[in-house]
């Protein structure tokens, strides 16, 4: 009789563990995030995976990197991705292509560039009349990367077409591989690349694209329509994770903010994150909430018009909700 009641209490031991276990796996929900690329520029992200916010909210993310905006995009639109987070550029040109399940940006996450433009010269003392007639590794064309920094050679008077050679057939990730291979005199490069250069005696960071262009809205979390509208409590959900993230970055010092992210980005040392934490913090790169305004909307959509990559505007109406911004700040 003993041994019999022991393996029955045996038996519901392990029905209750595994049900304890498969309610645990239930209870999250799976959302697969297609990133542009996988920068310390994007910490309040990092920083909502790394202390739990996604998990408290009942989410399971797959964070995937898309290495550029076009193939980040592209998942989204085939279903691979349910979120993606790219600059919001991506959602005009689909809009104005006539897609019917068009993409929507629902929470704005940076309001400034994070590229740098390092400089070759590594005792150079810099001013934007410098890069005259030079050769400079640039970004894809129609991409926020390229265009942030065709907005800012005109603001300093520099023609991007006739005064200087602009590089753009250069992959998204490999650009500073090509230019510690010796091509171009400058290039225009994300964290971690831009300190690994200079920490390599490759090159030198000589401006910050996010203060030159001074507050545009460079990237934010969409997804289809049709994604949205059937599940909002998930966008709600990731949005109030997103906002608890942008949270703890604006209320805690670089040092602790790199610690936090690091598991992130094992291949680079705590002091490398730390010193391209600071240069993000320094220049107020990270908003205090998701919500995408119209003006920023408007400014990005002069950007773009100045570049000559559209021909029309996209209606702020359709490709922006801040409902989902606004209750994350509430709470």
């Amino acid at each position: 009789m003993k041994k019999s009641g022991f393996v029955t209490l045996l038996i519901m031991v392990f029905i209750v563990l595994g049900l304890t276990g498969c309610k645990k796996s239930n209870d999250l929900v799976k959302v697969q995030l297609n990133e542009v690329a996988h920068s310390i520029f994007y910490a309040p992200q990092y920083a909502a995976i790394e202390l739990g916010y996604f998990k408290d909210e009942g989410l399971d993310v797959e964070l995937i990197n898309g290495l550029g905006a076009d193939k980040t995009m592209t998942a989204v639109l085939s279903g691979d991705a349910d979120i993606g987070f790219m600059g919001s550029e991506a959602s005009i040109y689909v809009y104005n292509e006539g897609k019917e399940d068009y993409v929507i940006n629902f929470a704005q996450l940076t309001q400034r560039a994070g590229n740098f433009l390092v400089s070759r010269d590594k005792n150079e003392n810099f001013k934007w009349d410098n890069i005259k007639g030079k050769t400079v590794i640039g970004g894809r064309a129609g991409g926020m990367p390229q265009m942030v920094l065709e907005y800012i050679l005109k603001k300093n008077g520099i023609d991007p077409k006739t005064d200087l050679t602009i590089v753009q057939n250069i992959d998204f990730g490999l650009t500073s591989q090509a230019f510690a291979a010796g091509t171009g005199d400058y290039t225009v490069e994300f964290e971690p690349s831009a300190t690994a250069l200079e920490k390599e005696g490759n090159g030198k960071v000589v401006a910050s694209l996010g203060v030159e262009s001074g507050k545009v809205p460079y990237t934010a979390y969409s997804a289809k329509k049709s994604y949205i509208e059937k599940n909002p409590e998930v966008i709600q959900k990731f949005t109030n994770a997103i906002q608890k993230g942008l949270d703890y970055v604006n209320s805690h010092t670089p040092e602790e903010i790199a610690k936090v992210i690091a598991p992130q980005f094992k291949e680079t040392d705590l002091d490398t994150v730390t010193t391209i934490v600071t240069r993000y913090y320094e220049q107020n790169t990270w908003k205090e909430n998701t919500v995408f305004e119209e003006e920023s909307f408007n400014l990005l959509q002069d950007i773009l018009e100045e570049a000559g990559v559209i021909t029309s505007r996209a209606p702020y109406k359709d490709l922006v909700t801040t409902d989902f911004a606004a209750k994350a700040y509430k709470k």
